[in-house]
């Protein structure tokens, strides 16, 4: 089974535009902090996520950079060749559904101007039937 879940904050804005096919898609990429690591310091993964279609749209209108979100979807491995001549390996995740989860301070996103609208995916009900979680209550 390929599927992760991650709560993080938008490193940059999105960036969004259409394939040559016309399919919508957003990329952004997310900071989630580890607990601590072997210094007893916090640390921070970064990870790159790409969602599609009407995923994608609700994100390039929402979203900026140090916006909280959870991530739900799965790990995709490409494979590319650089523009000096050496192959690459990427690493994104294939964004399934996205929350959008309040800042510390409560509010969505820390400005009072956005939209109300928290959460977007494959099985979004008016909020989804989900309640935003704070990551200290997580049991992990």
């Amino acid at each position: 089974m390929n599927k992760v879940i991650l709560i993080g904050n938008l490193t940059r804005d999105p960036e969004s535009g259409s394939t040559q096919s016309g399919v919508q898609y957003c990329r952004f990429s997310i900071a989630v902090n580890r607990r601590f690591n072997r210094d007893g310091n916090e640390s921070a993964d970064f990870f790159n996520i790409v969602c599609w279609r009407g995923l994608a749209e609700i994100c390039a209108k929402n979203l900026q950079k140090g916006r909280k979100v959870c991530v739900v979807g799965s790990i995709q491995i490409r494979q590319y060749d650089a523009q000096d001549g050496t192959k690459r390996t990427a690493v994104d995740i294939q964004a399934d559904d996205i929350e959008f989860l309040p800042s510390a301070a409560g509010r969505p996103d820390g400005d009072n101007s956005q939209s109300n609208e928290s959460n977007y995916g494959s099985n979004n009900k008016s909020n989804g039937g989900l309640t935003p979680v704070d990551e200290d209550d997580l049991p992990f």
